[in-house]
């Protein structure tokens, strides 16, 4: 972002975010937009959340206790869940929210200064880039985008037109996930070789349906939006579509950007990784379920310096590593790390002798870390970073959750063609495989197209 400011030191830029934070919670104060002028206590930033099924409800309820933020619209193509929404808010807050079924009407809102996008996958990158081209703020699940391609797009259309882009990897603002990052950073287990990740998610078989017509209150054409025409079918629908490569990534692209996110941070690894492996399947429940992604698979990358990358997903019966199903290992030389949601512990040496942890989590905490821990404090981040009008606030700008979204969707590309992959990270294409190429995109259906040029 240019925004002609003056530059600032470090310790200046982390003094005024601790100051803007601590302002936000003490007195619901914002900043207008890019002017500086403090607003009043009736005066609001406007968020519209869309799509409130299953995670909007927590961005509504995320956002909407943050002093300074209204939910002053809400939108989603199944007008049952509208207005159930609707009066939750007005029993929560004290207000009833406006409702709309298309989300370009949002977009059309002049009075609405951010969107949260809890979409299908398919939905993410066309979503936020409509919104940037409107004007609007953006915080975007996980993962940012439903293929490599678009997710650039994604980045282009945030800097174009000078919107602050959040993904949701709410991992980047939990305190002792940070300090643990900054341990190992520092060299606290020595150069780190090798980052794995666990996705131990089980998942039973949903079933099959046949294809139908779509519930009245369905607006089924706005739901596929950018994926090719079909028949409405139940088993691909609500929370389904994960499991359906049209909609969805599949585990390794769902639970998985967690973990993916947390494995390349460690790594300190900024660029893309330069060689892909990824082989697995969907064993039990293919013939008594539709699913079309791989319930159980191994992804393997290796980067240009030689660091390596491990991503286990399981989704059948499996024991736990280290007592862990969720969450990440690092190796490194001179001891190892343990880190399970925001719980991480190190051993050192030969004999592993127990190392510094989230206990002692304090004397490695990191200052960017400026209103509080969870998942509410990155709705609170992207508060911060949007009334201080400076993306630099972020704990997770478009391009960092854009890189780390990558690694699933290489490994997909990897699984679906069946083989080790070679990548041009820098040109964002794959070494002599015009198949795989085909992968990074996708053929858009009208009128809802990922452009080329945003």
């Amino acid at each position: 972002m240019s925004s002609g400011r003056k530059a600032i030191s470090r310790r200046e830029f982390l003094s005024r975010g601790s100051k803007i934070a601590g302002g936000i919670v003490a007195t619901g104060a914002l900043t207008t937009l890019g002017t500086g002028k403090v607003l009043g206590a009736n005066e609001r930033i406007n968020m519209a959340v869309i799509g409130i099924r299953g995670r909007g409800g927590g961005h509504i309820s995320g956002f909407g206790k943050i002093p300074g933020v209204k939910i002053a619209a809400l939108c989603d193509i199944d007008e049952s869940i509208l207005s159930k929404r609707a009066r939750e808010v007005g029993k929560k807050f004290g207000y009833k929210p406006k409702t709309e079924y298309d989300l370009r009407k949002i977009f059309d809102m002049k009075d609405i200064d951010a969107v949260a996008i809890a979409t299908p996958n398919h939905w993410h990158a066309l979503a936020t880039i409509w919104a940037c081209q409107a004007g609007k703020h953006v915080y975007c699940e996980k993962p940012c985008s439903h293929n490599i391609f678009e997710g650039r797009k994604m980045i282009e259309a945030a800097r174009k037109y000078n919107r602050i882009v959040e993904v949701g990897f709410q991992n980047r603002s939990i305190k002792n996930v940070r300090a643990a990052m900054k341990f190992l950073h520092d060299g606290g287990i020595g150069k780190i070789y090798l980052a794995r990740g666990l996705c131990f998610k089980p998942r039973d078989s949903f079933g099959k349906a046949e294809d139908s017509k779509p519930p009245k209150n369905i607006h089924y054409d706005l739901w596929l939006g950018p994926a090719p025409q079909q028949q409405y079918n139940e088993k691909k629908f609500h929370y389904n579509w994960h499991w359906h490569w049209d909609f969805g990534n599949g585990d390794t692209g769902n639970q998985g950007p967690h973990q993916f996110d947390i494995a390349r941070w460690g790594l300190g690894q900024t660029v893309h990784p330069v060689r892909i492996s990824s082989f697995g399947g969907y064993y039990k429940f293919g013939d008594v379920c539709s699913q079309e992604t791989p319930n159980t698979q191994t992804s393997l990358f290796e980067y240009a310096d030689g660091t390596m990358l491990e991503f286990g997903t399981r989704g059948l019966y499996t024991n736990k590593e280290d007592e862990i199903r969720i969450g990440n290992i690092f190796l490194g030389t001179e001891g190892w790390m343990h880190l399970n949601g925001s719980t991480w512990k190190t051993y050192m040496g030969r004999k592993n002798e127990p190392g510094p942890s989230s206990r002692q989590a304090e004397e490695f905490a990191d200052p960017m870390n400026l209103t509080g821990a969870g998942g509410s404090g990155h709705y609170g981040n992207f508060i911060t970073a949007l009334s201080a009008n400076d993306r630099k606030m972020l704990t997770c700008d478009i391009e960092v959750g854009f890189m780390s979204t990558c690694l699933p969707h290489l490994a997909n590309i990897s699984y679906r063609t069946g083989r080790e992959l070679i990548f041009d990270g820098k040109k964002e294409k794959f070494v002599n495989d015009k198949e795989a190429d085909a992968l990074l995109t996708r053929n858009y259906r009208k009128p809802y197209v990922v452009p080329d040029k945003v």
